[in-house]
Parts: structure tokens; sequence; C-alpha cells
């Protein structure tokens, strides 16, 4: 098995122009969407990911046919005769994807039973699982534990109930959604999630003829139908990816054009990302990025669910944060552990402290649960070269952006994992002028 790192040599700024195809958080949930049909549906603006392969290896190894014309980016799925497949083979394809948590309503539907593996080493009874498990059981599934999973059972088809999320969670949404479009009567959810990738989900799932109606205070209506048809759709752009090439051009003082992206979406990152002291200009097929010159400005900022400042982008916003002037903090909200990152940020010449209390303008759930999820960042500071790993997918792709930022040479290790979220990645790298180059270990 190889180990691939990537040593970049840091201190330039990133010019020039890349493109971004649709978003990560919504092609693999429209995907598993097309079970809902017996007839071909076709996604376009779909990027070249590992999470759409592992997407696609588990829909052919339910019985779906996928063709994927990647320099097209479409994807052409026709369900065909569904059946569950060996739940280690499920496993195996997975890795620590939850995304086969969101076959379980289409199956359901379709062949009255679905499967859910112990998924990479994430035991059946977390608190995230829990919640779709308890949604699927109270539109009538049935669980029966085994060795490598949960077996479910829904052989008289799913009953619409009334749903109430304490936090709007996004794949609760997402599950509730897939689940109560072909359920037997009317879904009532509320404190549902809004995000884009949620409404443009809605939105295929409308194409495809169901009845959703969604109201200005979290509450969507969903009312079921006996049958759907397949979709032609095109995914909306990756927000996430377009907000992390800007906090790339802010933090080395460069200038990126990245097309295919819009502004609706991106609004409050826009907000921040001026107040900061960046400079972007809008065009009808993307937005240019730049670091105009001068000194960057610090911030108060918190993360919240849409139409807050989204997660995603606090990881690469917090390296940005490293080179503006004075203490910025930085409140998160929606993940109690996702300031792990910064701890190599340190160790690059950063000055960032985690602390467990809430500094930000409102108490959030992690406040009393000795979380350490709010982030004091003194700056600028000038970043120098470090052997780094990835921990996840953002925190992986802000090491690079520091790296890109500091001066020398870093190695970064496990970079395979960016590949999840972001297509073509050391290709934009190198037309972006970075010095950067894979290096592969057996």
């Amino acid at each position: 098995m190889s180990d691939t790192k990537l040593k970049v040599i840091g201190g330039k700024p990133l010019t020039g122009e890349i493109w971004v195809r649709g978003a990560k958080n919504f092609v693999s949930k429209a995907m598993v969407a097309a079970l809902l049909s017996e007839e071909t549906s076709v996604l376009r603006n779909v990027p070249l990911i590992r999470d759409v392969d592992v997407v696609a290896a588990l829909l052919r190894a339910h019985g779906a046919t996928v063709d994927y014309d990647q320099e097209a980016g479409e994807v052409r799925i026709t369900p065909g005769k569904l059946h569950l497949p060996d739940p280690h083979e499920v496993n195996r394809l997975a890795g620590t994807s939850r995304i086969p948590i969101l076959f379980c309503g289409p199956l359901l539907h379709a062949l009255g039973e679905a499967f859910i593996p112990d998924l990479g080493g994430c035991h059946i009874g977390d608190r995230p699982v829990d919640f779709h498990l308890a949604v699927l059981e109270d539109f009538g599934a049935r669980r029966n534990a085994t060795d490598a999973g949960l077996h479910l059972l829904a052989p008289d088809g799913l009953k619409a109930r009334k749903v109430h999320l304490p936090y709007p969670s996004v794949g609760a949404t997402e599950q509730t959604l897939l689940a109560a479009v072909r359920a037997r009567g009317v879904t009532e959810l509320k404190g549902a999630a809004v995000e884009p990738e949620i409404m443009d989900l809605i939105a295929v799932l409308q194409k495809m003829g169901a009845l959703i109606t969604v109201d200005t205070d979290r509450t969507i209506h969903i009312e079921g139908v006996e049958k759907l048809n397949g979709y032609r759709h095109t995914a909306l752009p990756d927000r996430i990816e377009a907000g992390s090439w800007a906090c790339a051009a802010l933090a080395t003082k460069g200038d990126i054009t990245v097309k295919g992206t819009n502004q609706a979406d991106m609004m409050n990152f826009l907000n921040v990302f001026r107040k900061i002291g960046g400079a972007f200009e809008v065009f009808d097929d993307g937005i240019r990025f730049w670091h105009p010159g001068g000194e960057l400005r610090s911030i108060p900022l918190e993360t919240d669910v849409h139409p807050g400042f989204m997660t995603d982008w606090q990881q690469p916003m917090v390296v940005a944060l490293t080179q503006a002037t004075g203490v910025s903090i930085v409140h998160e909200t929606v993940y109690e552990n996702r300031f792990g990152f910064t701890e190599a940020l340190n160790q690059m010449g950063a000055q960032i402290q985690v602390h467990r209390e809430c500094l930000g303008s409102k108490k959030c759930r992690f406040g009393l649960e000795n979380y350490f999820h709010s982030a004091v960042i003194q700056g600028p500071t000038k970043l120098h070269g470090a052997d780094i790993e990835v921990p996840d997918l953002r925190g992986g792709f802000s090491y690079l952006i520091a790296a890109l930022a500091a001066e020398g040479e870093s190695v970064i290790s496990g970079i395979d994992l960016i590949n999840r979220g972001y297509e073509h990645f050391m290709q934009k790298l190198q037309k972006l002028g970075a010095q950067a180059e894979k290096i592969v270990q057996d």
C-alpha cells in the first residue's frame, strides 16, 4: 500500500484561473436519490472526486447501472433490478464514508429491506447514526442486529410521521427527505437544514415528481407519492472548494479566479472575505479573489448553519487569519472538535490558542461540554515549512494552504484524503504556479 506525500515549496503567490464543478455535499445524495425511481437519471456537472467513485461503486453493488463520463462530468444511473449485496462488500466499498446510511430510505421503498454495516469503525449506536435509525423506525422500519451491522425491514412500506429536529442537521434532513417522498401520508419536518445543497436535493426530488413545500421557519412538508420518475439535473457548484481557493489567494497574497462558482451561495463568505481586507470581482461565470496589498484585518467570526458562515469555510479561513493584523476570534458552533488542525499550524509558526468557552456573540450547544470549540488567533505571523499529516478532508486542504503560504519546504502526508472533495487539485496547483510535487512511497 502506498503512502502519497506532497512536497511544497511555499512563499509564492498563487495566480491564475481554475474551474470548480458540482458540490461534493450534494452530488453523492443526488446519486442515491436515483434509486427512488425505476427510470434512468442523469446528473451533470459531476466532479471527479473519490466520493463520487464510492457512491458509484455502492450503486453498482446494489444492482444499478452507472455510466460516468468523467470528461463531460455526467453520470447516468439506471436502478435496474436492485438487491442487497453482501454487507462486508458494502463496508469495503464505503470505507469511512457514511453514505450507505442514506441508501436506507430508497432501498426500503424498493425492496422492503436495507442494511447498515459497521461503517469505517464507526460503531452502530453513535448519536448521528441513532437519529437516522430513529427516523426510519418511526416511519415503520424494524431493525435486527447482526454481527456485521443492522438489517432493516419494512415489508409494508413506510408511513409518514412528524419529525422534529433539535438541531438543523444536514444528514438528518437528507434522511427524512429520502424516506418521506414515497411514504404514505404527509411528513412534517420541523427544524430542517436549508443549506443550498439541501435545496438542490429538493429540486431534484421535485423533478422526479415529489411534492415538497419549504416554509420560512425551517419547516418542510413532504406529501408522499406512490411513484417517482428519473431526473435530469445540473449540480450546483461547490461553494466549499471555491471558498478554499479564495482563502489560498488571501494567505499567499495571490490572485485566483474561480470559474464555475456563483455569488448567491457565497454571500456570507464574500462579506467576511471583504471585512478581512480581501478583494473580489463577480463575473457571470465565476468570481475573482485577490489580495489587494496592505494589511489584512483581524475579525470576530462565528460559524453557523445556513445562512450563517459555513463550518467548512472555517478551517481555510483560519489559515488566512494567521496573516491578519491583530487578534481574531473564531467560535465554531456546528462541529465540536474542529480545531485539532491548529496544532500543526502552531508548529509552522502560527499563534493560535483554543478554548472551551463560547467566545462569540451567543452560547452554543458545546459551551458546557468541555470541547475546545473557540480559537484566538494572533497575527500576522510568519509561517515556515514543516512535516505535517492530513487529519481530515477540510483540515488537509487548510494544511496545503498553510504550506503554500509558508517560507521553505513542507512535506504533507496523507494527501490522498484531499481527493475525496477536491477535483484535480494537483493540476490546479500547477496551473496556479505552485511549487508542489507528489512523493509516492511503497
